[in-house]
């Protein structure tokens, strides 16, 4: 509703992960470059993480884009809350293999000759996780031994994990070793700086076809749209979304500081509670306090006692040794 009013042929801030919208900082280029050498290289085992919200999914997207037009077969799961054979089905049915009725070593064996056949062609196969650190120890397994696919001299499918910084922890996890140890390449994506933050919003407006995007967004708008969203992209898509409903709302030619400060309050952005699992371990810390605190308290109390007790044995020790009427002390 706010196009016409603000010049633009189209949604600029759609949370939707476009390529067409993709804004390539340094490290946004590293990673891009560092999933696709890693396929194209056949190198096994690629890693990306990053924080939520940081375009780890848009980065996917694009990967997907290039391999579709590459002529590569390629698996994509999503929704990785899956069990052992879950995860084996979901990736032969995304490779269009008949799963009815298949007990696991007959899915691995048809899994196999499909990767094995398209190598003899010169074809290359990927398997891409997204939202990887929901993987369980069973699955993350799954993934080490279909690593075991390679000929002396490359690996048959390539392997992509994508996910939060916690597939990093699962992943440095002793039990994990041997998957880590096979990771050929790593990298990870963060917040936008202040500039970064500038250009990511003034391109998108550009592209989605307003020619001003600084009169638009000033320069004292970008600094609080940046302090709000802290650099996040998909944040930063929000509020900038919100932004322009209220300024059309309002008529506003220009979106200034406090109305984005309105909408990350009506978002709440600035509050955060512990989780679940954060508010158990705090209470857990603080139990034990309470419980070293008693232990402290009945240390003392022992202590105390026993030394009274020790000085009434003592007097009565010498009152017995003195003479009658012969005070003691």
């Amino acid at each position: 509703m706010y196009k016409r009013f603000y010049n633009l042929q189209r949604n600029p801030f759609e949370i939707t992960p476009d390529p067409s919208f993709l804004f390539a900082t340094k490290k946004h280029n590293e990673a891009l470059a560092s999933l696709y050498y890693g396929v194209k290289r056949r190198k096994g085992f690629v890693v990306m993480t990053g924080e939520v919200g940081t375009g780890k999914t848009l980065l996917v997207r694009c990967l997907l884009q290039i391999l579709s037009q590459a002529n590569f077969a390629y698996a994509y799961v999503f929704n990785p809350r899956l069990s052992g054979i879950e995860f084996l089905q979901y990736i032969a049915g995304d490779f269009r293999l008949p799963t009815a009725g298949k007990s696991k070593s007959e899915l691995l064996l048809d899994l196999c000759r499909y990767v094995i056949s398209r190598f003899e062609k010169g074809l290359t196969t990927v398997l891409v996780v997204d939202e990887a650190h929901h993987l369980s120890s069973e699955v993350l397994e799954e993934v080490r031994l279909l690593t075991n696919l390679e000929t002396p001299r490359e690996k048959l499918l390539q392997i992509l994990l994508v996910g939060q910084p916690e597939l990093d922890y699962k992943l440095d996890s002793a039990g994990l070793r041997q998957l880590k140890q096979r990771i050929a390449l790593r990298s990870s994506l963060g917040a936008l700086a202040l500039d970064e933050t500038q250009a990511y919003v003034y391109r998108r407006l550009q592209l989605a076809g307003n020619s001003n995007p600084f009169e638009l967004f000033p320069r004292d708008t970008i600094l609080e749209l940046h302090q709000q969203s802290r650099g996040f992209p998909r944040l930063i898509n929000t509020l900038c979304e919100n932004a322009l409903i209220h300024g059309y709302a309002r008529q506003s030619r220009s979106i200034t500081p406090e109305i984005i400060s309105e909408i990350a309050a009506d978002f709440r952005l600035n509050v955060e509670y512990p989780s679940t699992a954060e508010q158990a371990s705090q209470e857990n810390e603080h139990a034990l306090e309470v419980q070293k605190a008693a232990k402290t308290l009945l240390d003392l109390y022992s202590y105390l006692r026993n030394a009274q007790e020790s000085e009434t044995d003592l007097r009565v020790t010498i009152g017995a040794g003195a003479r009658k009427n012969e005070p003691y002390i």
